[in-house]
Order: structure tokens, then C-alpha cells, then sequence
């Protein structure tokens, strides 16, 4: 919500607010590289972030990070600006999926320089003429996401169509399509794998931004793993993210979920029940219940993440080097992981720089004695603050967090 939140307040007659909004490295990121293209955004406020848009222009620079959003989000925002926009990031964005995407801008009249990755240069004329592109966006939504978000915009709007394997996250463009019906466009996304936006001005508006529902998903999982009651507080009853899916899981794997007054309250018992689930939509929770599966009392079956592979690194490879590490029974098949009950064991578990497989680290580490994470930092990219909220959570206020 706060990335695109960010690039609809860009495009925007005049100013946006965001209440309550991520501060994380994927978030600062996506405020630099608009800040790069004239975008006038402070952040200096913790609670409450202001944008006032600018004529968008380069020359400029964009690091991307590791970040998805980034790197798919703010393409479609450069052809708009006047001049050149450079993008590049860490080495594994390097190699993460943006061909597609920038096949659709070529298509729209865009002129951008690409080879077979990171770094690639917009050249932006302060206009994309828009019209009608199909793109196979099963490697990432967020593709999809970057050109809708864009596309009021255009010249002609856009008219955009999937052709390629089932989307995976839907439940994230479906956020998308329903903040841009917020801020004032118009699009119709009735007919199946297709969108239809029509040009026209945004307006600036007031967001107030949800809790990280995904974010919350190692800290309720403590409870199913240790017997004991997590309070996630401000939990919304209804709304747009995918992670509301999560108390349905984590009742199937033995927990007691309840949203109260005092927000989502989730209960265990210390035994932890397999599962078997398509995760497709909700994808970024695999490594959390993976980490659940592997303490778990009767196997798991957790598929629909094929496309795993290519986020921060390759999740399901890692997940099976990670947990077998740990004396798991794990072993991947064409689109996911089975998971069988087994005694584990302490060591290292390598995050690859990745803050879901930390997260999962750390579930893990609750039953089984001497897991030591090689690097718990990596969990800034969306959550900065995860090494004192689990310390806290675990030896109560007063406690430091580190990597043990």
C-alpha cells in the first residue's frame, strides 16, 4: 500500500498524504527514486508522509535494491518524465524478470534501453502515448501492477491483456486496481487477464495505511509454536491485502485466531498440525509456514510457488538447503515443498539476504535450541525494526536483539 500509495500521489493533482506508512528499505527506496525524478517527498515524519508532485525529469539515478516495486513500479513512471532514467540495483535484480514489462513499454512508445538486465535507461519525452499491449506477467504481478498504476497518464490510456500462465498474486492486483479507483481513475477490470484504464488526471488525497498483515506472520506463528497467545494490535476487520488469508492457515495448523477490540489475538497449544494449501496469492507467506510445516506433528504439502524462484533469491531452493540443515525432511517438486515431521537440530541457517527466510529462522528457533541466523539485517527491507519486536515479544521490553 505505501509503494503504491507513493507513485499514485506522483501522478497526482496535488498534494498526498499517508498515514501510518512503511518505513522500510523498500519504501525509502521507492521515495528516493521519486524524489531522483523531481517528486517533492518527506518522510521526516514518522507517522505521516507528505508528497507534492513536480514535472517528473531526469537526468536521473534509481537503486532499485532488491526491491520489486522499485524495479517494476517506477519504469512506467520514467517514460513520463523529461529526460533519461537509469536504473540499476543489488546483483539479484539483476537478474530478477522485467523483460516482459519492458516489452510493454517499447509497445506503448516508450524508448527504452535494455539488454538481458539491470541497468536499463528510460529514455523519457514527458509523455507515453498508450494504447492498447499484452504482456505475460506470470513471473510477477508487479509488472502488470507498473503499468496500471502509469496508465491514466497516457496519452490513450491503456488497454492491457495476459497472455501466459495463471497470475500469481492476484490478491495484489487487485489492491492495485482498487487504489487506483481511489484516487480517481477509471478502470475496468471485469473481463478475465484484462484491464482497461482510461486517460485521465488523479487526484492527491489522504491514505491511511494498513498494518503489514504479511509482516505479522512469524510473530503469530510464535504463538502456534510455543503454546502462547501473540496480540498484533490495529489489525483491520476488513480491507485489501492478501494476508487476511493468514488466519484461516493458521487455524488449519492448530491456532485459535480472534480479531478483538485489541486487535488480531491468535492462541496455540504447542502442537503445531500439518498443512496443505495452494499459496499462489498468498506467496510471500510460504517461508513462515514452511518453517511451521518443519515442527509441524503430520506432514505438508505447501504448492502454487513455482514462481518462488525468482523473488530476493530462490526461496524454495533455500528453504530446502536452510531447513535440511536443520535436520528437516524437505524436498521441493515442480511448484512447491513436502515437508514430513522429523526431529531437527540446531545450526546455521543461511538468509541469503532474503527477510522472509530470517523470519522463518526465527520460527524455527522457538522449538529447536542453537539456530543462529548468519544475518538478521536482511530484515530491514520491510521491517527494520524485527530484531527488537522479537526480543521483546520473547524475553519481554528491556531485551537486545541479535543474530543468536
Amino acid at each position: 500500500m505505501t509503494a503504491r500509495a507513493l507513485v499514485l500521489g506522483a501522478l497526482s493533482l496535488g498534494a498526498t498524504t499517508l498515514r501510518g506508512p512503511l518505513r522500510a528499505r523498500d519504501t525509502e527506496l521507492m521515495a528516493a527514486g521519486l524524489r531522483a525524478m523531481g517528486c517533492h517527498v518527506s518522510t521526516s515524519d514518522e507517522n505521516l508522509w507528505v508528497l507534492r508532485p513536480r514535472p517528473l525529469c531526469g537526468p536521473a539515478r534509481i537503486d532499485v535494491g532488491t526491491a520489486g516495486t522499485v524495479l517494476r513500479f517506477l519504469p512506467p513512471v520514467a517514460g513520463l518524465a523529461d529526460g533519461a532514467v537509469t536504473f540499476d540495483g543489488d546483483e539479484r535484480s539483476r537478474t530478477r524478470p522485467v523483460a516482459p514489462l519492458i516489452g510493454a513499454l517499447r509497445t506503448l512508445g516508450a524508448r527504452v534501453d535494455y539488454g538481458a538486465g539491470l541497468p536499463l535507461t528510460v529514455h523519457g519525452i514527458g509523455r507515453v502515448t498508450g494504447g492498447a499491449a499484452t504482456i505475460d506477467a506470470s513471473a510477477s504481478s508487479q509488472m502488470l501492477s507498473g503499468l496500471l498504476l502509469a496508465a491514466p497518464e497516457f496519452d490513450r490510456g491503456l488497454t492491457v491483456r495476459h497472455a501466459g500462465p495463471p497470475l500469481p498474486r492476484a490478491p495484489h492486483l487487485r489492491m492495485t486496481v482498487q487504489m487506483l479507483r481511489a484516487a480517481g481513475a477509471g478502470i475496468d477490470d471485469s473481463r478475465p487477464d484484462m484491464w482497461v484504464v482510461e486517460p485521465g488526471r488523479l487526484n492527491g488525497r489522504a491514505w491511511d495505511i494498513e498494518p503489514d498483515l504479511l509482516g505479522a506472520a512469524p510473530f503469530l506463528a510464535a504463538a502456534l509454536v510455543t503454546g502462547g497467545t501473540v496480540t498484533v494490535a490495529g489489525w483491520p476487520r476488513s480491507g485489501i491485502q492478501a494476508g487476511h488469508r493468514l488466519l484461516d492457515l493458521l487455524h488449519q495448523m492448530g491456532g485459535s485466531p480472534a480479531v478483538t477490540r485489541q486487535g488480531l489475538v491468535v492462541r496455540g497449544t504447542g502442537t503445531v498440525r500439518g498443512l496443505t494449501a495452494d499459496l499462489a496469492d498468498v506467496a510471500e507467506l510460504a517461508p513462515v509456514l514452511a518453517a511451521l510445516a518443519a515442527v509441524a506433528d503430520s506432514p505438508s504439502h505447501l504448492h502454487g510457488l513455482a514462481h518462488l524462484g525468482a523473488h530476493e533469491t530462490d526461496r524454495l531452493a533455500a528453504l530446502v538447503e536452510g531447513l535440511t540443515g536443520l535436520g528437516a525432511d524437505i524436498a521441493q517438486d515442480h511448484d512447491g515443498l513436502r515437508i514430513r515431521p522429523r526431529p531437527l537440530r540446531g545450526g546455521t541457517f543461511p538468509t541469503r539476504d532474503d527477510h522472509r527466510l530470517a523470519q522463518a529462522a526465527a520460527v524455527v528457533g522457538l522449538a529447536v535450541g542453537g539456530v543462529r541466523l548468519d544475518d538478521v539485517t536482511c530484515t530491514a527491507k520491510t521491517l527494520p525494526d524485527f530484531p527488537r519486536l522479537w526480543s521483546t515479544m520473547v524475553h519481554g521490553p528491556g531485551s537486545v536483539g541479535g543474530q543468536d
